[in-house]
């Protein structure tokens, strides 16, 4: 049994411990959040023993081996890092720092201290994405990539009404491309890897974060686009093309619906549906890592989170989009 700790009392973290109640060797036993009482509150709600208002004190108890971090991303590395120190394994809501720097300093932690760091980000783990990478080869070689994510936020609203909730605040690290943006690049890095080059341009609101973004990636034989987006909606799907055809998603940051159109008209439905709550497979993931004994995901490597990261970096510097997290 791996006896979990979350930080963060959000939907996200309902979301996940209602994903990982289906695993067998999961067990929540605590509960932090900067308040006695909504800690509490949140872990009466799931049956929690242990709350926390101390992430030191989280760290060093005894009653938990690893912890699920779902807190704004400015926070992330920070928490990571002392959890990390005191031997928990963590599992990171993405992205999974503010920057490469940041991250770097949390993969350097875990090493030194010989536990998992995994990067939550379900995409990779979902049958769908798998049905995608073993089908690829049938569709020559690959010419472009293309993911649109662009989903207008309903914290939207509040913005243009004066109120300015986190979601649009830079001292989080957020924005569109931290938030759902890093869902059209990690797949992209996943199967084709570190592009040679980026551009990117983004759409800055007077909060100081990015409302809505491009980035183009360029690799040797192949180009990247990905559009992103938390003030518009986009109901066009992702797609891979290749010369001998495409293989068309229905959403990108967690692949259902997925067809090959050939070049000759033949269509190939090549979809895995999910049978279980589309964050399960990222926890089981990383469940199985501890007790198997691993010390790194192959799919959500260190490799991967770090290229993904200094995309967004680069994304980041060349829309002018600065985080106090930065400097």
């Amino acid at each position: 049994m791996i006896r979990f700790g979350v930080i963060g009392t959000n939907w996200i973290t309902d979301a996940f411990l209602e994903a990982a109640k289906a695993i067998e060797d999961f067990s929540l036993t605590a509960v932090y959040s900067r308040t006695e009482e909504r800690a509490k509150e949140f872990a009466d709600k799931y049956h929690a023993s242990y709350t926390f208002t101390s992430i030191e004190e989280m760290a060093q108890s005894d009653v938990l081996d690893a912890v699920y971090i779902a807190s704004p991303t400015s926070f992330h590395a920070s928490q990571a890092i002392i959890l990390l120190k005191h031997g928990k394994h963590v599992l990171c809501e993405k992205p999974i720092a503010s920057n490469a720097r940041e991250l770097k300093e949390m993969i350097q932690t875990a090493k030194e201290n010989k536990v998992l760091l995994m990067e939550a980000l379900k995409s990779g783990f979902l049958p769908s994405y798998s049905s995608i990478r073993e089908n690829l080869h049938k569709i020559g070689p690959v010419r472009r990539y293309f993911a649109s994510y662009c989903q207008y936020s309903s914290r939207y609203d509040a913005y243009k009404e004066g109120i300015i909730l986190n979601a649009f605040k830079p001292e989080f690290s957020n924005g569109a491309l931290m938030d759902i943006g890093v869902y059209c690049v990690y797949p992209m890095v996943q199967l084709f890897g570190k592009p040679d080059s980026i551009k990117a341009s983004g759409l800055m609101l007077d909060s100081g974060v990015d409302g809505e973004g491009s980035i183009l990636a360029h690799y040797k034989d192949m180009e990247g686009m990905m559009m992103f987006s938390k003030i518009t909606n986009s109901y066009i799907p992702s797609e891979i093309q290749g010369e001998n055809g495409s293989i068309l998603i229905d959403k990108i940051s967690g692949p259902q619906k997925v067809e090959i159109h050939y070049r000759d008209g033949r269509k190939e439905d090549i979809s895995r549906l999910p049978d279980k709550h589309t964050m399960y497979y990222e926890a089981k993931e990383f469940i199985n890592l501890i007790k198997c004994g691993e010390l790194e995901s192959k799919v959500n490597s260190y490799k991967n989170s770090i290229s993904v990261m200094e995309i967004l970096d680069e994304a980041r510097n060349q829309m002018g989009l600065v985080f106090p997290a930065d400097r």
